[in-house]
């Protein structure tokens, strides 16, 4: 299983997990970033974060220290 922050632009995965049970991680569920919900990695910032990602139709960004708490299974092309 790979995180969030390992994917590369353009490529797709399914979440499979956040870890954690505090603040952030409670925000990143808010966030629509839950178990068995596909996200895209749309683009890195210039300077490497934050990261801009698709999920659930809507552009989000998160800092790549958020990005590394959730687990993903990326999809095969």
């Amino acid at each position: 299983m790979r995180t969030l922050d390992q994917l590369r632009p353009g490529e797709r995965g399914m979440i499979v997990s956040v870890s954690g049970s505090d603040g952030i991680a409670l925000r990143l569920r808010e966030l629509g970033l839950v178990p068995g919900e596909r996200v895209e990695f749309l683009r890195r910032a210039p300077l490497g974060d934050p990261l801009k990602l698709l999920v659930q139709g809507c552009r989000i960004a998160v800092r790549a220290a958020e990005a590394r708490r959730i687990g993903v299974e990326p999809e095969s092309r």
